[in-house]
């Protein structure tokens, strides 16, 4: 079953399909940069996909021939001009950010092109990222003479080890594509002609997994990460209830029968 819908005025599209669900950053003349509306859409459109269109993971990506130049800077003389005006803009930042890192499914940033500032942030949010070769990669907050949301720190660390996004957010420089896989920021850099397949065939392996182990799995992954105690006890909750669903009963079977299963999240 199919499922679509826009958000942000058609800036932003969330899609789902054999249960690989898609968000579309759609603001090309802009090179994909996202506006405030387009912030407190994401939120909205990662709960359509997992709660409405029940998918198993969610790819981000930008349409066309780049990723996200981050947060569109021509609404800053309006939305972020002081500490005041800002602090409600950076909370739909974290939002925005917060849905992608807490997503109860498996996340993926496919990335073409720029991957520039809060476009950068919404990749280093998202568990795995596939790059195309030549894409490029900056946080330049410290050029424009401001600080990159704090909460959202933690991603760029994680993804990027501390060294790293030292480098990224003291300098403000691009980086390679090549750089960010030796850092391990990506999981791999792929030739233009193999960019779609790649992302197509790691969401497909993804998402014919069962969806409650995969929940389990990403809460204790969480949970190392981030040293939450109460999150390892919720994961292992979550995981000892998948010995009594049905898709265990279903994977035993498949395994038995050698056949794949089909899991149905129950």
């Amino acid at each position: 079953m199919n499922f679509e819908r826009d958000f942000a005025g058609g800036l932003l599209r969330a899609t789902s399909s054999d249960a690989i669900g898609t968000i579309t950053i759609k603001n090309p003349d802009r090179k994909n940069a996202v506006t405030a509306a387009m912030w407190r859409a994401i939120p909205q459109a990662v709960r359509f996909l997992t709660d409405e269109a029940h998918a198993h993971v969610l790819v981000l990506r930008g349409v066309g021939t780049d990723f996200s130049a981050g947060a569109d800077i021509r609404e800053f003389d309006r939305l972020r001009k002081d500490a005041e005006t800002a602090v409600v803009y950076e909370a739909s930042n974290s939002e925005a950010f917060t849905a992608i890192r807490h997503c109860r499914v498996p996340t993926i940033a496919a990335i073409r092109g720029i991957c520039y500032g809060g476009g950068f942030g919404l990749a280093a949010a998202c568990d795995l990222r596939i790059a195309e070769q030549g894409a490029r990669f900056c946080v330049p907050a410290v050029r424009l003479g401001i600080a990159y949301p704090a909460d959202a720190v933690q991603d760029i660390v994680n993804a990027l080890g501390s060294q790293m996004a030292k480098v990224a957010l003291f300098t403000g420089a691009p980086m390679s594509s090549e750089k960010m896989v030796v850092a391990g920021f990506l999981l791999e850099e792929v030739e233009a002609s193999a960019f779609d397949g790649e992302v197509s065939a790691l969401a497909h392996a993804i998402a014919a997994n069962a969806p409650i182990a995969l929940h389990a799995s990403k809460l204790a992954i969480r949970a190392v990460i981030e040293q939450d105690g109460d999150l390892l006890r919720e994961a292992e909750v979550i995981g000892a209830e998948t010995f009594d669903s049905a898709d265990y009963a279903e994977g035993r079977a498949a395994f038995a029968a050698r056949r794949k299963p089909k899991f149905t999240g129950k």
